[in-house]
């Protein structure tokens, strides 16, 4: 996959879980917070597995190998959602988003300082901290309305 089209890719996913609060929030009020995040996550697996059955090239019986903390990316994400579903409806989704990128890039950038998970190191420039203190400052604006 050239580069190209892997930033539409991820465009696209951002575009995905930009709206996808939004949609599960809407669930929510049928269904309950809790409930709503379940479903959603059920799709997902139903959807990854449809996926990774038909043309995945891993291996799942590897899983035995990881380490325990490689097991909770899933948790991770349910509680992203889960804090997604219920913020949207109190605080409207572009706070919720601008918030959860600011904890996103901040935490991603400490990730790349210091290489942590086995990733390449990537030091925090001076022009990167002022890339994340200027997304802060956009996320305050957003959130005060």
């Amino acid at each position: 996959m050239n580069n190209i089209l892997l930033i539409i890719l991820v465009a696209c996913g951002g575009v995905a879980i930009a709206v996808q609060p939004s949609i599960n929030a809407r669930l929510a009020q049928k269904i309950g917070s809790i409930e709503s995040s379940m479903v959603s996550f059920t799709v997902g697996a139903i959807a990854l597995f449809l996926v990774a059955m038909s043309i995945g090239k891993g291996n799942l019986r590897n899983i035995t190998a990881a380490p325990w903390w490689e097991l909770t990316g899933g948790f991770c994400g349910a509680f992203f959602v889960t804090m997604t579903i219920i913020g949207v409806p109190r605080i409207g989704t572009a706070a919720v988003m601008a918030i959860a990128l600011a904890g996103q890039l901040t935490t991603a950038a400490m990730l790349d300082q210091f290489g942590l998970f086995g990733m390449r190191q990537i030091s925090l420039t001076p022009l990167r901290g002022m890339g994340i203190a200027l997304l802060f400052i956009g996320a305050v604006l957003v959130v005060r309305k």
